[in-house]
């Protein structure tokens, strides 16, 4: 009773709660952007700090492990520190480190900053879920979700525009800048109205598990680490992503070791005795891997086989953004009237499987812009419908301090889905492309007469612009050359969206385990 006394004084009401959520959804927002919005600008870093690519990858790459070693140990934080002051010093952290990110003067400062503002924006996502979730009574806990779930979606798809934009009129240090005079408004907000849960004592520094802070940081460093250069360092042929294989496997397994006998563990496992929560973890990866991966296979397919410009590119995915967030409260308030989630998310699930086969099937070496468009809108449907009730779901039979630990476990799922989307399907690209290349060329007869044909009028056509017949006929094999690597690279993406639509598919069939939340909705708070 006392518990639940204690999630009831953190429900707030009237102008509190906009404020609340306004802060809550910046934040998320803040951080979210910041995972993607660096994409478009790494060449202008490359080319202003005089770094190489692999250098440049670590931008990326040090945000990404901050973030994703931060996530887990934010519930534990926030009673070390108490809540308002962990995420107000989280997001100081994260404004700051943007200011010293985009006055970087060298590759190594830029990335130490990065790995920095990982720490602090980590932080912001998990907390601020938290925090909207336990602002809100239980009977309108999927519209939090849905308030929530705009900033979350929305924030990778505006990531490439606003930079884009931001890089072609000015430079790429005002990707960084964009970021202080928000985090000055959320850090004002956030110390003003948002409120400490009396969960739990503090430990004393002796007390603290340190070993399972290190083990955790073995693990899951390690693995983000493998996960973004797996692929451009040849997987396991490499020593270094061995070793750093061995590492996250066997810190994996001494950190479960550590948390299931620690009297005071960094990360309460037992919170995933709920069996929500587990489905919950499994459908967030899934959607981390659905969401991150056709995050990135879109802008790279119209601007490297399209030709789009890397603003015209972020702006094709902003309809379907907009369709996610109308679609957000139309969700929230069909769960607060009991429509089923389950049935939510198996509709998502076939809507994401049906915008998959779209994208296949209309996928050229010329696709235009309206063969794209409602393929992407179908898409922003299908998120709407997975996202907000996935997290309702995960934290509906959730109370007290286990709400933001099942919070932290569902962040972490999502941003490691991403990362391993992001790994395989990079992967399978150059796999793939390697695949069709072979079997474009094979067909490829020389002997064959509308062959030599095509290539007599590429020669020609060099040789009326001056160049020499030797030249000519160099040039009309590269010009062949490079349109079979454009077509098998066009192939290879087909057959992703192709996977990813039947393991979307394959993941129906999960809703059948969920249960019934065991929350009984306060008829006093459907009022409210």
């Amino acid at each position: 009773m006392a518990q639940a006394r204690v999630e009831d004084d953190l429900v707030e009401y009237g102008y509190r709660r906009v404020l609340i959520t306004i802060t809550a959804v910046l934040c998320a927002l803040l951080e979210i952007v910041d995972t993607t919005i660096v994409n478009v600008a790494l060449t202008n870093m490359r080319g202003s700090l005089g770094a190489t690519l692999n250098d440049v990858a670590w931008v990326i790459t040090a945000y990404a492990i901050a973030n994703v070693i931060v996530i887990p140990m934010t519930s534990w934080l926030s009673q070390q520190f108490g809540r308002r002051n962990y995420f107000v010093v989280s997001i100081i952290i994260f404004t700051v480190s943007s200011f010293l990110c985009g006055n970087a003067s060298n590759i190594w400062e830029l990335i130490i900053f990065r790995f920095i503002q990982g720490l602090g924006g980590g932080a912001l996502l998990v907390t601020a879920q938290t925090i909207i979730t336990e602002s809100y009574p239980v009977a309108k806990r999927g519209m939090a979700q849905a308030i929530y779930g705009m900033g979350v979606i929305v924030g990778p798809t505006l990531g490439p525009p606003l930079g884009g934009y931001l890089v072609d009129n000015f430079s790429w240090p005002y990707i960084f800048y964009i970021n202080i005079p928000l985090g000055i408004i959320a850090t004002i907000l956030a110390f003003s109205f948002v409120r400490s849960p009396k969960f739990g004592e503090k430990l004393k520094a002796k007390q603290v598990d340190w070993l399972g802070i290190f083990l955790l940081t073995a693990f899951i460093g390690s693995l983000q680490f493998v996960l973004e250069h797996g692929q451009q360092d040849d997987w396991f042929n490499d020593k270094v992503i061995v070793f750093l294989s061995v590492v996250s496997v066997f810190g994996l397994i001494l950190f479960i070791w550590r948390e299931l006998t620690y009297k005071h563990p960094i990360v309460n496992l037992s919170v995933l005795k709920d069996g929500n929560l587990r489905i919950g973890t499994v459908m967030c990866f899934i959607l981390g891997f659905g969401l991150y991966g056709s995050t990135l296979i879109i802008p790279i397919y119209t601007q490297s086989i399209l030709g789009w410009t890397a603003t015209d590119a972020g702006l094709l995915l902003i309809p379907g953004s907009i369709t996610t967030a109308i679609m957000m409260p139309i969700i929230g308030k069909l769960i607060q009237r009991g429509v089923p989630q389950g049935y939510m998310v198996g509709i998502g699930f076939l809507i994401f499987f049906f915008f998959t086969l779209m994208m296949h099937n209309n996928m050229t070496p010329d696709t235009g812009v309206e063969h794209l468009y409602w393929s992407l809108i179908l898409r922003g449907i299908g998120l709407g419908l997975l996202f907000v009730p996935i997290t309702t779901l995960s934290l509906s039979t959730l109370k007290g301090k286990n709400i933001g630990e099942g919070a932290a476990f569902t962040g972490m799922m999502r941003q490691l889905g991403g990362s391993f989307g992001i790994a395989i399907i990079t992967t399978f690209i150059t796999r793939f492309s390697q695949e069709h290349r072979v079997n474009l060329v094979s067909h490829l007869d020389g002997s064959r007469l509308e062959v030599q044909q095509r290539v007599m009028i590429l020669q020609k056509g060099f040789m009326s612009k001056g160049f020499t017949s030797n030249e000519s006929l160099k040039k009309a094999y590269q010009v062949i050359d490079y349109s079979v690597m454009k077509q098998s690279t066009v192939l290879s993406y087909m057959d992703i969206f192709l996977y990813l639509g039947i393991m979307f598919l394959c993941c129906i069939p999960i809703i059948f385990l969920i249960k019934k939340g065991k929350n009984k909705i306060n008829p006093a708070d459907a009022m409210h």
